[in-house]
């Protein structure tokens, strides 16, 4: 892959897949997602988001919206942590109050999401809960959407003021293509000194996998991946087709194997995710595929080209 340096790879399985239907997962699913994951022997399980309850409306996010401590312990009983679990923030959805130190926790980690324009607020956030002891990160999302002046400038922020492990790529409306890939990796690198790369790529244009192997392949060493790919709409890298390319004997995909006969298979009659013609087209405009999941919960959502005309020719379209 022309990157000699160690590969981390990162699940997000119930953190992205719940973006889907509001983390209302069952416990028994993400009991089983954890196992398998711990015993795969990958070395990060992001098992949700961190929020304050309070600023949510009562009852119209399960759990793993917030996924505290206790929650967590509940999951993984007495089982030999063998994987770091670790939650995902958002900028202004979190309070200091809402973390106990490291040394109180279930959690090792916590991966700061902001868009580039609040890369000020992330590295606050960034430090914050690394002076309570947890291994911090920082995800820069829509990166399909910032400029090169402005993305160097806060990447230079992040290696000069933070202590995070790594800082990762996130296309997130699945816009990218290899020789994006290959440009943003590059940028990232000469701009972190001291930080891994890291990749999390969405499967609008079914290049999820793709561009995680070109992200490798020119530097990047934390790569984010799902089993069965889930996430919002075109969904995210498939952890099984990473851990059947490595072909790592620190891995085992068995155990992802049987979570997806256990679970997935019944899971995919109740929620949809992964590639979809709406999540294409948005991918091909880079634009956030918030439109194309409204169309597909509606009664035209196999207007394929409807929906093209009403992206591409708006003014068509104003009453």
């Amino acid at each position: 892959m022309g990157n000699d340096k160690k590969l981390t790879l990162l699940d997000c399985t119930v953190r992205d897949g719940g973006l889907i239907n509001k983390w209302q997962f069952t416990d028994d699913m993400v009991r089983r997602v954890f196992q398998a994951v711990n015993a795969a022997g990958l070395e990060y399980m992001e098992i949700g988001y961190r929020a304050s309850e309070k600023m949510f409306p009562p009852g119209e996010y399960g759990p793993w919206r917030f996924s505290k401590d206790d929650k967590i312990r509940e999951i993984i009983g007495d089982t030999p942590l063998n994987t770091k679990l670790g939650v995902m923030v958002d900028i202004g959805r979190v309070e200091s109050e809402d973390f106990a130190s490291a040394d109180e926790s279930p959690l090792s980690f916590v991966r700061v999401a902001t868009y580039l324009k609040d890369i000020e607020k992330a590295i606050s956030l960034a430090n914050l809960v690394h002076d309570l002891g947890y291994e911090s990160f920082i995800n820069i999302m829509a990166i399909s959407t910032v400029n090169d002046y402005d993305l160097a400038k806060g990447l230079a922020s992040v290696e000069e003021r933070t202590s995070v492990t790594a800082v990762t790529v996130v296309d997130s409306f699945g816009a990218l293509l290899e020789e994006n890939v290959k440009h943003l990796i590059n940028t990232f690198k000469s701009n972190l000194s001291s930080k891994a790369v890291g990749f999390h790529g969405h499967n609008n244009l079914q290049l999820g996998f793709a561009n995680t192997l070109t992200a490798i392949s020119d530097g990047a060493t934390f790569c984010d991946a799902t089993i069965t790919g889930i996430g919002r709409a075109a969904g995210n890298c498939p952890l099984e087709l990473m851990l059947s390319y490595l072909k790592d004997p620190q891995f085992s995909i068995e155990p992802i194997l049987q979570v997806i006969q256990d679970v997935f298979i019944d899971l995919r009659k109740e929620i949809e995710w992964g590639y979809l013609l709406p999540y294409m087209i948005t991918g091909m405009l880079n634009e956030h595929p918030r439109v194309a999941i409204a169309l597909r919960k509606s009664d035209r959502k196999d207007h394929y080209a409807d929906f093209f005309r009403e992206l591409t020719t708006p003014e068509c379209y104003e009453n």
